[in-house]
């Protein structure tokens, strides 16, 4: 008997995969011990990434047919450069398809996406902690930048800044 060969694809989210971004986002943040965070929604992940103006893009990984992981990202601006930039936000394989080179393959097509968009740069951030993923993403070739400190504004501190 043969052993079906496993395969690996990669596509665009549709409208139809809003729900299963969102669960794929909040085990993403069970992993990083942030859950606590998330107040977003399935529905508020559907009409910004679907809705008439998207201003983030999601790539979803499927193995043999299933969701194994996704990546979401957006256009940052570097104005030392002159040209517009892809920032990852989140990637996330599923425990059960890790070591299969899902992650590297949302890598490698977002960084294809990078060099045929003729963009500046491809960022994004890592826990400190995560050391299995700072020892990936440098096996990648990625850079750490520990001279630049990340900052946030949110919640009351943002309405406070906002003055209202």
């Amino acid at each position: 008997m043969d052993t079906p060969i496993a395969s690996l694809a990669i596509r665009a989210a549709r409208p139809d995969d809003a729900a299963a971004i969102y669960a794929l986002i909040c085990e993403l943040a069970d992993y990083e011990k942030l859950r606590h965070e998330v107040d977003a929604t399935a529905p508020d992940i559907g009409r910004d990434l679907f809705g008439p103006n998207p201003r983030v893009f999601a790539e979803i990984a499927e193995w043999n047919g299933e969701v194994a992981g996704f990546s979401l990202w957006f256009y940052n601006y570097s104005t030392f450069r002159g040209r517009h930039g892809l920032y990852l936000e989140d990637l996330f394989v599923r425990p059960a398809f890790r070591g299969h080179g899902i992650g590297k393959a949302l890598i490698v097509n977002l960084a294809k996406r990078c060099v045929a968009e003729r963009l500046a740069r491809f960022q994004w951030s890592v826990l400190d902690w995560n050391k299995p993923s700072i020892e990936f993403y440098e096996s990648l070739g990625a850079k750490m930048t520990p001279e630049w400190l990340g900052c946030r504004v949110e919640s009351d501190a943002l309405k406070k800044l906002a003055g209202v």
